[in-house]
Order: structure tokens, then sequence, then C-alpha cells
């Protein structure tokens, strides 16, 4: 998957982690071609996502144990929940 979508990586918009892929922009229309590239390059290579699992355009969510929310990335602790605001771009 990393390799996949290395150059949108780089761009820091988009982050990968096995079968996870998170999405985030500035603007509604930047997610919206971030998706649609990504989807476009999933299809070429015969890979596909469950709708089921996929949430679009929402303020926070949970991916790999943690909780990312615009501009702040909180995980948990074993003791507790640590929070690191994130610099903008």
């Amino acid at each position: 998957m990393n390799k996949l979508l290395r150059d949108l990586i780089n761009t820091e918009k988009v982050r990968s982690f096995i079968d996870g892929i998170m999405v985030g922009t500035e603007t509604e229309e930047g997610h919206d071609k971030l998706v649609t590239e990504i989807l476009r390059r999933l299809e070429e290579n015969d890979l596909y996502v469950k709708l089921e699992k996929c949430k679009q355009k929402v303020r926070e969510v949970d991916f790999l144990e943690s909780s990312v929310r615009a501009r702040r990335y909180k995980y948990k602790e074993s003791e507790g929940e640590s929070s690191i605001e994130l610099a903008s771009s």
C-alpha cells in the first residue's frame, strides 16, 4: 500500500498502514480529489475498499488504536491518554 500511495503519503495528507488509509486535508475539495485518486489507484491494481469500514468527511477518526482529530493526535497509553497538537503545513 505504501508503494502504491508513496507520492501521496509524501504530501503528509495521506497516511497508510497495512490496509488502512487515512486522508486529511484543509478543504473538502482537496479531500475529494485525494480520495478519487486513491480509489483510482486501488482499482487499477485490482484492490478494493469495504464500504462498511469507510468513514468520509469526519472531524475525528480512530486509526491504529489512536484518535486523530482536526489538528490533534491523541494516542492511548496503558496509564492514560496523551495528545499532541499537529503543526499546520
